[in-house]
């Protein structure tokens, strides 16, 4: 079948049998189908969907359009982490050294920010010298031997999601729950891992905005997870506001490094202690939850997370002195506060306008193409729920010579917030489980 007859079946709402999506995406990625009528077919499945088996079909056509790692001489679990994206969202940079110090292996393919939300690859990129393009031998040693590696996407590993994430990201068609699915577990799944735990945001600062959309691409992710025979677990949790406080990479890693000493915000320090007993547990290094809580608690206790921290710096090349010192990470030219107009309680906050205002300082990227400034972003001050005085600080700001001036981005920081006269009423962080 051509493409042409592909894109016009799907167009008027049928089905695409698993080996004519499996042409589709092979032409695509050798350039024999171009990028029109890919991007015309994702615009297909943009308004008509797919059904499971169709997702399951296209994410196999994506992982097998480049190299399927084979981890089976590692030995140990195998057991990875993915976040759907959001604002301050920093877990994986604890999560990794907590469940390898636990006895996980942890082999992390990630991402670079876009759009709104951060990426872990940037704020890896924030230690001095940190490499995430190591070659495929390197990651599987590094997992093997120190027993965490986190790397981009490289060449080789589902190429198609490489160049059909770019097409999506320049066409309006990214919120696509069928797209979205694929493109993370055809990378995941090329990982040769043998679990994955799902943290699925949701909320003004996630790309799904609403409990059902996330409970359905939570769903879908663990249904192709587990139709391809892997262990797979989804936690739904809340993006109404930042996680943590720091917003922007150095910054970031500060805050993750806070954590594994001990310290660090209370919601980060949950949600990451909650996803890594879930790694635990598909590992089978935990019989249960509360033991994984327990086992994950006393790797932050003793510092076997903080050293192992460290140990995966040095071994990707980076300083681990800058772990143990955080003045050696890249620092701002300068901060500022941006003072609260009025009093009241923080009953709502704009969060996807906070990340973009962590963009225009410099900290992500508009284009794939954008530099991005290490040290600039947000410390976020006022959170839900909490009481401000007109006068009182919301955020600082850590600036640099490429960001946007005071004003403006002081007027997206004050726009984001909304005070009333009483608090909102208190919200889970996880709102949900899928196992």
């Amino acid at each position: 079948m051509r493409a042409y007859e592909i894109i016009h079946a799907k167009r008027d709402g049928r089905a695409i049998p698993p080996a004519e999506l499996a042409a589709l995406v092979e032409g695509f990625t050798r350039g024999e189908v171009p990028d029109y009528q890919m991007a015309a077919f994702c615009m297909a499945v943009f308004f008509r969907g797919m059904d499971g088996a169709e997702v399951r079909a296209l994410t196999d056509a994506m992982l097998r359009s480049g190299d399927v790692l084979d981890l089976s001489d590692v030995p140990g679990p195998k057991i990875d982490k993915h976040s759907t994206g959001g604002v301050g969202d920093k877990v994986s940079l604890a999560l990794a050294p907590l469940a390898a110090a636990c006895g996980v292996k942890v082999p992390m393919i990630s991402g670079r920010g876009l759009g709104h939300t951060g990426g872990t690859l940037d704020k890896l990129e924030a230690i001095p010298g940190f490499r995430v393009d190591l070659p495929v031998e390197r990651f599987r040693a590094l997992v093997r031997d120190v027993g965490a590696c986190l790397v981009g996407q490289t060449a080789r590993l589902a190429p198609a999601d490489r160049k059909l994430y770019a097409l999506r990201d320049v066409t309006a068609t990214v919120e696509s729950i069928p797209l979205i699915a694929a493109s993370i577990m055809s990378k995941k799944l090329a990982e040769g891992i043998d679990g994955l735990v799902l943290d699925v945001k949701v909320g003004s600062g996630a790309f799904m905005k609403s409990l059902d959309d996330a409970r359905a691409l939570a769903g879908t992710l663990a249904g192709i997870g587990r139709a391809m025979g892997k262990r797979v677990t989804a936690l739904l949790t809340r993006m109404d506001e930042p996680l943590g406080e720091a917003v922007g990479n150095a910054l970031e890693v500060v805050e993750a490094v806070e954590l594994l000493r001990g310290g660090g915000p209370a919601d980060l320090r949950a949600v990451t202690v909650e996803l890594t007993a879930e790694a635990l547990l598909l590992g089978g290094v935990a019989a249960d939850l509360p033991a994984g809580r327990a086992a994950v608690e006393r790797a932050i206790a003793d510092g076997r997370g903080l050293a192992k921290l460290e140990e995966i710096v040095a071994a990707q090349g980076g300083d681990p002195a800058a772990i143990r010192d955080p003045e050696r990470l890249p620092r701002a030219a300068g901060t500022y506060p941006v003072l609260a107009p009025a009093s009241g309680h923080v009953v709502a906050i704009d969060t996807e306008a906070l990340g973009l205002a962590a963009v225009a300082l410099g900290a992500g990227r508009a284009r794939v193409e954008d530099p991005v400034d290490p040290a600039v972003g947000l410390l976020v001050r006022k959170k839900l729920g909490d009481r401000v005085e007109a006068g009182e600080p919301l955020c600082v700001v850590h600036h640099g010579p490429r960001s946007e001036p005071r004003a403006a981005v002081a007027a997206r920081v004050v726009r984001a917030y909304r005070l009333e006269a009483a608090p909102p009423p208190a919200r889970p962080l996880v709102l949900e489980r899928i196992a």
